[in-house]
Parts: C-alpha cells; sequence; structure tokens
C-alpha cells in the first residue's frame, strides 16, 4: 500500500464529502462539477489498485490477500455506485449518498493501511 496516495485519496474524499454536505444543505442536486470531483478521487483510488496490484504480484503484499482484495474492490466501486445512484435520485438524498460514500472511502484506506501492515482488526 503506497502511503503518497492513500493520504491524498483520504484528504479529496473528506473534501469530496464536506462540498457534498453542503451541496445537502442548499438542497441542490449533483451536477457535473460533482462528477469531475468523484473521478478524481476514483482516478486515485484506480492508481493506488494497480500499484498494490503490482506490488502483490512482486512478492511484497499483505498477509490477508483475500481480504485486502475485498476492501480494495469495495473501495474502487463505492463512489461510482453512489455517484449512479444520485445523479438518478433527483432529490437532496441523492446527494447525501454521495456525503456517505466519501466518508466510507476513508475509513475503507485507514483499513486497507492495516490490512496491508498486517495490523488486526478489531
Amino acid at each position: 500500500m503506497v502511503d503518497f496516495l492513500a493520504y491524498p485519496i483520504i484528504v479529496l474524499s473528506l473534501l469530496y464529502a464536506a462540498w457534498a454536505m453542503v451541496a445537502v444543505v442548499r438542497d441542490q442536486n449533483p451536477r457535473e462539477p460533482f462528477v469531475i470531483g468523484a473521478g478524481v478521487v476514483e482516478l486515485l483510488l484506480l492508481i493506488q489498485m494497480v500499484v498494490a496490484f503490482v506490488a502483490m504480484i512482486i512478492g511484497d503484499g499483505p498477509s490477508e490477500t483475500a481480504l485486502f482484495v475485498s476492501y480494495l474492490l469495495f473501495a474502487v466501486l463505492l463512489l461510482p455506485v453512489a455517484l449512479f445512484w444520485a445523479l438518478a435520485e433527483k432529490s437532496r438524498w441523492g446527494t447525501s449518498v454521495l456525503v456517505f460514500a466519501a466518508l466510507v472511502v476513508p475509513a475503507l484506506v485507514v483499513r486497507l493501511q492495516d490490512i496491508w501492515e498486517g495490523v488486526g482488526g478489531v
């Protein structure tokens, strides 16, 4: 797991969540800027996924590979699914889905770091 990618993912995802929360409070539907913002976070997640898979192929991987891969795939798929849902739902609740997803992504990234480093779960 690459920390110099993980930290920007966490920060950008939290900023995206705050931006979406402002839109919820203002009762705004997600528009093109939300798609671009999600795309930036998603691009970093995809780069992190490729780097992690390459590291696992080389032999420097987590001890619990299946758990790591499942968390990684969920992290990569969460934001696009939430964005699709938010764009389909033409109310403030659609934007609320983006807030939730953008808050879950940093938690998943931190857990991915823990799994990679061999830190046990709760």
